[in-house]
């Protein structure tokens, strides 16, 4: 604690400073060169001046450039950073990772050097429920069937379903589960929560722990995943799984593609054992053209693409900004929004 109260009052008394003398060496917040979802960097660094006017913000544009502001950053935003980076990032107290997940991140490292690490959970809440929304209702109300009959000027009725009175299994209650389940209940539809700490409670009808996953799958109309990837996820959807889901059930998967056992979701697909899938994520990943998943008229495939908004630099820039400011009120980097560790 006292480590995390110096470098937040080092940290409060630099950007005091960068306040009154905007051209001072040191930036305040440098942006990394990773790009998310094709959307180039330089547009993050634009939110981040739009909420913070009176800080320093830099984007690296080169590899040279990059890691020598590194080196004399206080806080950095991006994707990556090597854990061979902290030695030299001698002014580092936080980095701001634009991943959800950090799986990809020494944590480890970062806190042997007294580097306080934040994700951007929250972010994909909206887009990734909407995304499983718009599938549930394309399937049920057979799009695919119109957008067909339309290409062969045919006018011909097919039956269709409502997602009112059905019920969801949704694996994962963290923001996209959560936020998915609101909406689902607008749609009159029942939900069961699948989390590790079920005594949590949640916004589902009910909530179970995952060693009640298969009672969940075999209620479901809907199993949607949501969860992160883990040793306890890895395979969760595996031919034992799928055998537990109803034949009319619809799998849809927005978390990781080896949360699901793809060869065991073939087999399924081939012996009609559930109605139909929705994959955002595959594994492998990208799927090969010649891979089976594409063959089969009941999947929709999209390119890990659900979280793809025009609104994901906002909704990070909202949170660094946050985060910035509750260091210069505490002085500390510790009790940030989404901190990991």
């Amino acid at each position: 604690m006292a480590r995390n109260a110096a470098v937040g009052t080092a940290l409060v008394a630099s950007l005091t400073k960068a306040a009154a003398s905007p051209d001072m060496t040191d930036p305040d917040i440098v942006v990394l060169r990773q790009k998310v979802h094709g959307m180039p960097p330089a547009s993050y660094g634009a939110k981040l001046r739009d909420r913070l006017p009176d800080h320093g913000v830099v984007v690296a544009t080169t590899p040279t450039e990059e890691r020598d502001l590194i080196e004399r950053a206080r806080v950095v935003t991006g994707i990556d950073f090597d854990a061979e980076w902290l030695d030299a990032a001698r002014n580092l107290e936080l980095f701001a990772c634009t991943y959800a997940g950090t799986g990809h991140l020494d944590v480890d490292a970062f806190a042997d050097a007294g580097v306080a690490v934040t994700n951007a959970a929250g972010v994909h809440g909206p887009n990734i429920s909407e995304y499983v929304i718009g599938a549930l209702v394309a399937h049920e109300r057979q799009f695919r069937q119109a957008w067909e009959n339309q290409e062969r000027n045919r006018w011909q009725a097919y039956p269709v379903r409502e997602l009112h009175g059905s019920t969801a299994a949704v694996v994962g209650l963290g923001a996209i589960g959560e936020a998915l389940v609101e909406r689902l209940d607008a749609f009159g539809v029942e939900t069961v929560g699948v989390r590790y700490t079920p005594e949590k409670g949640g916004p589902t009808d009910e909530v179970v722990g995952f060693d009640e996953v298969h009672r969940a799958l075999a209620r479901a109309d809907y199993v949607i995943l949501a969860c992160p990837l883990t040793d306890t996820t890895r395979g969760l959807i595996d031919a034992d799984a799928l055998a537990s889901m109803r034949t009319d059930a619809l799998l849809v998967n927005v978390a990781r593609g080896p949360v699901v056992d793809t060869d065991d979701l073939v087999t399924a697909l081939r012996d009609d054992d559930i109605r139909a899938a929705t994959l955002d994520v595959t594994d492998p990943e990208p799927l090969p053209a010649d891979h089976p998943l594409w063959s089969f008229e009941n999947v929709q495939i999209t390119p890990h693409n659900a979280g793809n908004t025009p609104k994901y630099y906002d909704r990070l820039a909202d949170i660094l900004a946050t985060n910035i400011r509750r260091i210069e009120e505490t002085g500390e980097t510790e009790g940030l929004e989404n901190q990991v560790g």
